[in-house]
């Protein structure tokens, strides 16, 4: 039952996030390009990256973490169907340009993000 409480709890503060995050960027870029969408996106492989390999090196540290941040916060706090939705509608009214550069840039960041956050743990006491 404590894992479910976790993981309510990580996808409760995850969505809002989400939500702070998102309207924060876009309020400040403007939305032809799905500025907030990206920046949750990115932010979310850099904490996946990070947390997931601080877990593993840390091995006494209690499985609930798991469920708190990998599971919970950033499985609400992921963007990815959104991702998929704002690339088919720019695909929808032609603008090819933008959607190519979002997927690409989205694939390339995102793995930059995790590899990042892969090396903060790593060099994490």
């Amino acid at each position: 039952m404590q894992k479910y409480l976790f993981i309510a709890l990580g996808g409760s503060l995850g969505a809002i996030a989400r939500v702070w995050v998102g309207s924060t960027v876009s309020d400040k870029l403007g939305t032809r390009f799905p500025y907030g969408t990206f920046v949750v996106n990115l932010t979310a492989c850099l904490i996946i990256g990070f947390s997931l390999e601080l877990l593993d090196k840390r091995t006494g540290m209690s499985p609930a973490w798991r469920y708190l941040i990998p599971t919970g916060f950033i499985g609400a706090y992921s963007t990815f169907s959104t991702f998929e939705w704002e690339t088919f509608s720019k695909l929808q009214i032609g603008d090819l340009p933008v959607a190519a550069l979002y997927v690409i840039s989205s694939i390339l960041l995102g793995l930059v993000g995790i590899w990042c956050g892969v090396l903060l743990a790593r060099v994490t006491p």
